[in-house]
């Protein structure tokens, strides 16, 4: 394996304090909160008590003021642990980052420390029903009047929509210019007039909550306001790359610890007299998957050195994303296939890995989406040139 360079040995140190947490805390429970399909908030309570929420937060908002590497060793200790429940990725690296880098200094004294303690957890909403990849095609309006703004509108696939407290929620606040104006403003659930829908059951993910939100005539401050009105896109241009980074981040992880587990189990699952592991096409299969997940990794690792020096731009975010996503995929169904029919069954984690997957793909941006993201940005050049010479 190529050693990894890109952590200190403080890093080492807090990833051995996550993983004890991990398996102390949330392990044990995880198979009853698939069952019920949410987290208690007393699991949050503990993670914020532990320092796992929240890293990069700055010590003068309650946080722990650590960069960017505490959150990928919390993303990737719970990714190889199998647990999926709690969603402290869209808390830590969603919510908490629109407000600390876009937000007002009150917004940010108000909402992070809490966060941190995980006494306060964040959604994000932009998906809604007729609107996913494509954020410019969100209805929910944004109206002022007066000292507030008035939202209607819906919103679906939320995750820690049951449970959360804040939404950092994506509006269209100018129906002059519907596929331009999109303002983000922080929402409190317990505001009049926002009412949670169902909790969604889904394919995989079954212990983190999902759900539809409704907002009917919700009046909030205008002070709720993150960054300047009709910028919105531009906020979510920025942190997307950071969203897309931390999937794939979570794509790598799950690839190598489903390998190893695979390697494991076919050293001992015997068929016609033999070790599974001792067939030809079994070796050849895991040894593809080991020599792409290395690859794999190799390039997620240099894009979080590239979101470390804040050069990590949206083409190569969109790139890691797709090409781990689709590893990801990839790794969960061969290694499934090892298993055999002992790898259908709920109890074995390739099977819980293999419905977990699928959503990669879409979330965060369609892999037709990364697409068109990543070809945009190879023919800039192309056009902008060509303007240049028809310009004279």
């Amino acid at each position: 394996m190529i050693p990894r360079t890109l952590f200190s040995a403080e890093h080492d140190t807090f990833r051995e304090s996550v993983r004890r947490f991990v398996q102390r805390e949330l392990a044990p429970h995880h198979e009853a909160w698939e069952e019920q399909g949410w987290v208690p908030r007393e699991a949050w309570k503990a993670a914020g008590d532990a320092g796992l929420l929240c890293c990069q937060i700055s010590e003068q908002y309650g946080g722990p003021g650590g960069d960017f590497l505490y959150n990928v060793v919390v993303i990737e200790e719970l990714a190889r642990a199998g647990i999926t429940g709690p969603g402290f990725l869209i808390h830590s690296d969603m919510v908490a980052t629109y407000i600390e880098r876009f937000g007002s200094e009150a917004q940010k004294q108000r909402w992070l420390p809490a966060m941190v303690r995980g006494e306060i957890i964040g959604a994000l909403g932009i998906t809604e029903p007729a609107a996913g990849s494509d954020v410019r095609g969100i209805r929910t309006t944004l109206k002022r009047d007066g000292d507030e703004y008035v939202i209607n509108g819906q919103k679906t696939y939320i995750s820690n929509g049951q449970l959360c407290d804040i939404i950092v929620l994506v509006t269209k606040s100018d129906p002059a210019r519907p596929r331009e104006a999109i303002s983000l403003v922080i929402v409190e659930t317990d505001r009049p007039g926002f009412q949670r829908g169902r909790r969604l059951k889904k394919l995989g993910l079954k212990a983190q909550d999902t759900s539809e939100l409704f907002f009917d005539n919700v009046r909030i401050p205008v002070s709720n306001l993150i960054g300047e009105e009709h910028r919105g896109f531009d906020y979510l241009t920025v942190n997307l790359a950071h969203e897309r980074l931390v999937q794939a981040v979570r794509s790598a992880a799950v690839a190598e610890i489903t390998i190893d587990q695979t390697v494991e189990y076919v050293s001992q699952r015997k068929a016609f007299g033999q070790a599974i592991s001792e067939f030809q096409n079994t070796q050849f299969k895991l040894a593809e998957l080991k020599a792409e997940t290395v690859q794999g990794r190799v390039f997620v690792d240099r894009c979080i050195e590239l979101q470390l020096q804040g050069k990590l731009d949206q083409a190569d975010a969109a790139a890691v994303k797709m090409q781990l996503s689709a590893l990801h995929n990839r790794v969960v169904d061969e290694c499934l296939q090892l298993h055999g029919g002992w790898g259908y069954m709920w109890e074995y984690p390739v099977c819980r890995a293999f419905a977990d997957a699928r959503i990669v793909k879409i979330a965060g941006g369609s892999m037709e989406v990364m697409k068109q993201i990543i070809a945009r940005d190879m023919f800039r050049a192309t056009r902008a040139a060509q303007k240049k010479v028809a310009a004279g």
